[in-house]
């Protein structure tokens, strides 16, 4: 068997939204699994919605979802250069080579004959440089008239490729425009260069978006012309998203962050997003697993366990699954992660908020909200102190309080395992519940109902001096 290599063939456009991201995922994982080669190509044939910076955005992409390619533009190999542009004469030369074997032909229109024809039902070209005499071509050519290469499609019959999700696909020739492989610049337009690309770069399995279904018949009929051997062909099923009224559309910007550096920067972590990632689309055979290391992706992957059917993006199931991630990681890797909420700490204190969070939290973006009360003490609201359950009244809360403040004026190590000490020692002697001691004292701590972590966990991260002024001031008040 041939070896395996797939590619990933964006296009420096925009910024890569989930569906590009599952895409190379898939094409890397399935070359990795059959211990072949990844290719990054980069296809900036379309000069005109250029990005400058997208390249260099794709690459750090893949880095940070840990896809890693064999050959690319700055990886090397054999079959440099690996950006279109750079690849010039290579389009020129093929494209040539169709025109002088009859499967291409130089169109010189500029308007008056570019216009769809009433006769033909692709609604495309027109055709009226297809049969032009020698004599005419050599005449415009004379001229200096600009013009580019057409494919010249059958104009009967049907073309047939199979696709390993979706079987054989058949379209009418008849449906099949002849399209520009090459500009009036010299450029290849998208489905010209791909082609020849992929046969030059020997690639034997092709995995893309559905969208490309439509263009695959003219890409088939280009091999044959050139009498290459046809890749394998994978498309993807569409990555849907789910509206707040429940409807389902191609996922986009209205169903929320849809790119990887927009869930990177909303704070899930980039291992928990390409996991994720994997899942829309495929399931491993005989497993329920779902939390996958890159290395346990790659050796459970296969194209049997792919489905044609569209999957939906769902930010709850996402968030779980980065709950669990946040959750297997050491504190220090979780205070690491999330330094730039943790900035008004102290090393051990990022360390040990750590803890608090990381079972908490499904992505790091949550962090500012829960442990906002800590850096600015919400406004004062004497009902939070009401309590049925523990039969905690703001009249009842006055009173726990300032025992508990006198108790706590006299410590001196500020540690959780004295405050802890302190703190159960009072309650022992009150003779109250855990919960009647422990409500007033949180609340005035915090002033909200939920917080990480409990009374000694705030009193710690507070400090004496701030802990012991909220204390004061919510007694202060209740009285």
């Amino acid at each position: 068997m041939n070896r395996i290599r797939t590619r990933f063939a964006p296009s420096p456009t925009g910024y890569m939204h989930i569906g590009n991201l599952r895409t190379a995922l898939y094409a890397y994982l399935f070359a990795k699994s059959q211990g072949g080669d990844f290719i990054l190509r980069i296809e900036d044939t379309d000069r005109a919605r250029y990005v400058a910076d997208a390249v260099e955005f794709i690459e750090r992409t893949l880095a940070a979802a840990k896809i890693i390619p064999d050959e690319g533009p700055h990886h090397g190999g054999k079959f440099a250069p690996y950006v279109q542009s750079e690849r010039m004469d290579i389009y020129k030369h093929y494209a040539e080579e169709l025109v002088a074997n009859g499967h291409a032909y130089r169109c010189f229109c500029a308007g008056e004959n570019n216009t769809p024809s009433d006769e033909k039902t692709f609604g495309g070209y027109n055709r009226h440089c297809r049969d032009l005499t020698p004599a005419e071509i050599e005449r415009n050519l004379a001229a200096g008239k600009p013009y580019v290469i057409r494919q010249k499609m059958p104009l009967a019959g049907e073309t047939t490729f199979y696709d390993v999700l979706h079987g054989n696909i058949t379209i009418s020739n008849s449906e099949l425009e002849d399209q520009v492989l090459l500009k009036s610049d010299g450029m290849p337009t998208y489905n010209f260069a791909n082609v020849v690309d992929d046969h030059l770069m020997e690639i034997s399995h092709i995995i893309r978006g559905t969208e490309f279904i439509t263009s695959t018949p003219k890409h088939v009929l280009l091999y044959e012309f050139f009498g290459w051997e046809l890749p394998t062909f994978i498309h993807l099923a569409p990555v849907m998203g789910k509206a707040a009224d429940g409807t389902v559309s191609k996922l986009s910007k209205r169903h929320g962050a849809t790119s990887f550096n927009d869930l990177i920067e909303a704070g899930y972590l980039p291992e928990a997003i390409t996991n994720y990632v994997a899942l829309l689309g495929w399931s491993p055979k005989n497993s329920c697993q779902e939390i996958f290391s890159m290395d346990e992706l790659i050796a459970a992957f296969s194209l049997d366990g792919l489905s044609k059917s569209p999957a939906v993006f769902d930010y709850v199931k996402l968030d779980w699954m980065s709950g669990e991630y946040f959750k297997a990681m050491s504190d220090a890797d979780f205070a690491h992660a999330a330094e730039r909420y943790l900035v008004d700490f102290d090393a051990l204190r990022k360390i040990f908020l750590a803890s608090l969070l990381k079972t908490r939290v499904a992505k790091l973006s949550d962090i500012p909200q829960m442990i906002a009360f800590l850096k600015n003490l919400p406004l004062f609201d004497a009902e939070l102190f009401t309590n049925k359950r523990n039969k905690v009244t703001p009249a009842k809360s006055a009173e726990i309080l300032a025992p508990a403040i006198k108790i706590l004026e006299q410590v001196d190590d500020w540690t959780l395992d004295t405050l802890n000490e302190k703190i159960g020692a009072f309650v022992t002697e009150s003779g109250l519940k855990v919960g009647t001691v422990m409500w007033p004292l949180r609340i005035a701590l915090s002033m909200q109902k939920v917080t990480p972590g409990g009374v000694t966990e705030i009193l710690y991260l507070l400090g004496k001096t701030a802990s012991l002024e909220r204390l004061n001031g919510a007694l202060q008040k209740l009285s």
